[in-house]
This record gives structure tokens, sequence and C-alpha cells, in this order.
């Protein structure tokens, strides 16, 4: 077993100038969700050169393959990376700049197919010591609605072989590269768009008698909303929905007036986050209520449009513990760290709600060169480094996973 996991690494640390320059390639011509063209295209030359087939279109720009190793029947086990960039212009100072003015691999989706190219490297390398097949995708629209993921599953890329498991994982700059981290259980929250629309009547600011304004109707809905959602959620502590970690925020509230102009409409936008579809549907309904008593209050209209969005992301306790547990042994057991919960949302979680799976974080960070930047800020960036941890670990974790080591 650990001689298996030394060759691995023995392998990644070979390819890690290859991985590297395919990262920078990538981060290089980033490409915003659903327009991943030359980026579906050079990850399917990467494939050519590795020997390995796949189908490109699934979603539009997405790439599907298996790779085979001994018995390919007992088992298949996905595994996903994410293509698209963010619209984001870029502030790093670094030869491997976006050149693509306003858009930027701001979340780490260049390293997520450099390091699942970089597994696949190294279990093509393996395929006599491991049992069962790979599948592979590479996946469009993670950023946006409906997310790629869910327009993959709905064009079969779970069967054909039928996926019984999928993994992926996800760059995480607050932690140093060389460690990973892992939760079991819920790990990220479901996200679903608010879009309200307050219509009330305008004109001239010094004639009140004239005009109802939208802009006091929009602030008695926010803070009704607020106060309703609080008592709902103090009852959620002890009713049917205990315990179901919950964010409701606005952070737009438009009204095109003047200072002696009143708007006749004001547009708000926000967010709902939860963990627990029940509760989730739940406040669905709490704030159309609350628009209706508003509204007719005011003598107005409010039109609430809830864009669903990407449902919680679980991680198999099984699966997990075995993926920690080799992980341990891959990088040493100081390496390994436990997740906190997180209400940010990721539409791996559609193949989470479908099959056993585990995603996973993978360290970037390094404080001692400064690069600290979050994700989806114009200066995130990666101590390369990661790359030859990111590709060798998620090959030993398929093989671990595969062979039940």
């Amino acid at each position: 077993m650990q001689a298996l996991a030394d060759k691995i690494k023995t392998l990644a640390s070979q390819n890690f100038v290859r991985v590297k320059k395919i990262r920078e390639h990538l981060h290089t011509h980033p490409e915003l969700s659903f327009k991943e063209y030359t980026t579906s295209a050079y990850i399917a030359t990467v494939l050519d050169e590795i020997g390995l087939s796949y189908t490109r279109g699934m979603a539009g720009t997405g790439i599907v393959g298996v790779l085979e190793g001994k018995n390919k029947g007992k088992e298949t086990l996905l595994l996903r990376a994410d293509m698209d960039a963010l619209p984001i212009t870029e502030q790093n100072k670094v030869p491997y700049r976006s050149v693509n003015d306003g858009v930027m691999h701001a979340c780490g989706h260049d390293v997520h197919s450099a390091c699942l190219l970089g597994a696949l490297m190294i279990l093509n390398e393996l395929k006599n010591e491991w049992e069962g097949s790979i599948k592979f995708i590479f996946q469009p629209g993670e950023e946006v609605l409906p997310g790629g993921a869910s327009l993959m599953i709905k064009e079969g890329v779970l069967k054909d072989p039928k996926v019984e498991k999928a993994m992926a994982q996800h760059v995480f700059p607050n932690m140093e590269a060389g460690k990973v981290g892992f939760r079991k259980g819920m790990y990220m929250a479901s996200t679903d768009e608010l879009y309200i629309t307050v219509k009330g009547k305008g004109g001239h600011a010094a004639m009140p008698s004239e005009y109802n304004n939208p802009l006091l109707i929009a602030s008695e809905l926010l803070t009704a909303l607020h106060t309703d959602f609080m008592i709902s959620k103090k009852h959620q502590q002890t009713g049917d929905f205990a315990n179901a970690p919950t964010v409701l925020a606005f952070g737009k509230i438009e009204g095109k007036g003047a200072t002696n102009v009143i708007p006749d409409t004001v547009e708000i936008a926000g967010t709902f986050r939860t963990m627990h579809e029940a509760w989730r549907e739940e406040v669905h309904r709490l704030l159309g209520i609350t628009a209706i008593e508003i509204a007719a209050k005011w003598n107005a209209a409010i039109e609430v449009r809830i864009e669903k969005g990407y449902p919680f992301l679980v991680n198999d306790e099984q699966l997990t513990v075995d993926c920690f547990k080799a992980a341990q042994l891959y990088l040493g057991k100081e390496n390994v760290e436990d997740l906190a919960l997180r209400m940010t949302a990721e539409d791996f979680a559609f193949f989470s709600q479908q099959v056993p799976s585990c995603f996973y974080r993978l360290g970037t960070g390094n404080k001692e060169r400064n690069i600290v930047s979050g994700v989806h800020t114009p200066t995130f960036d990666i101590d390369e480094k990661a790359l030859e941890t990111g590709s060798g670990l998620m090959a030993w974790l398929s093989i671990a996973e595969l062979n039940k080591l």
C-alpha cells in the first residue's frame, strides 16, 4: 500500500512541470461560464497527448471520458473538474496573467482542471494496478445557474457506465499548500437568488400626495422580511427545522430617482441559503406572504421572483472517512484537516444528491510568499506546488477507493 502511494508521489513530482504549464495556460486564457470553447479544445489536446478517449459537447462545452483499469465493470468512480472563469479583471503581475480583459480564473477552476489532467496521467500510467473504471468530466458553467453539473446529469453523465461514487476537489487559499481538508455529512448550503420588484407611483418629490414612494415600501419590506425571518428562525431552532444553518441577505436595492424625483419602481436582489430542503420551501412561502401583506398595506404591487439554485452539498460519511484516512497515509496526519460548515454553494452538490460523493479542499495558500488572497478577488493566485499535491492525491484517493485499500 505504501509502495503504491510512493509510486504515485514520484509520478506526481515527475509530472509537476507539465501540470504547472497546463494550469498557467488555462489561467492565461480564461472563459466565462458556458463559453469555454478554447478551454475545452485545449483540454482535449492534452487528453490526446495522454492517450485517453473522450467525447466533447455535453452541456455545450463539457468533456466526458472513461479510463478503464483491471476488471473494468467492478465499479465506476467519477472525477470532476470545472472549467469556467469569472467576470473579474486580474490585477496580478505574473507571466501567466489573463489576456482576456475582464475575465479571470479567480476561483481556481484552472487548478481543478490541471489537477484532474495530472491525476489522469498517473492513473493511466498505473492502470494495471487498480480495478474498475474512472469516468472523468470537465464541466462547464459552475459559476452561474442552472449550473453545468445539473445539465450534464440531465444529459446522462451518470450513466453508461453507471457511476457509483463521485469525487472533486476545490482550491482553499486559507489553507497552506501541501494540506487538504475534509468534512463528512452536510458541508455546503443550497443557494437561491431572490429578485423583488416594488411598484409604487413616481412623481415630483415636493408633491407627496401625488406619489406612492416605492423606496419607503421597499424599506418596510426589507425590515419586515428581516423581522419575520428572525422570528421564524427562532421557531426553527425548536421546531421541525431545528439546527438548519440559514442565511437570508439582500445586497442590492436600486431606485432610479433623484433628489427631487420619486421613481415608479425599486429593484431588490438578495440570496437565501440553507441546509434543509423543507425549511428552504417554507422560507420561499414566507417571502411571498410578507410581500403580499406589505403590498396590500401600501396599495402597491410587489413581485417576488425566486431563482432556485443549487441544492445543499452533502459528503457521504463512509466515503469521506475513507478518503480522510487515505489522505493521511499519503500526506501525513499533520497535513489533513477537518473542515467547518460553509454557507457558500457549489454545483457539485447536484452530484452529491445523486451518488455517494466526497468534495474536499486543496490548500493553495502560502503566507510566507504573500499568496493569501481569497477566491473571487482580482489578486487570487496559488502556490503552484499545490498542483503536485492535488494531482497526486486525486489519483491516490481514486485508487484507494477502487481497490478498497
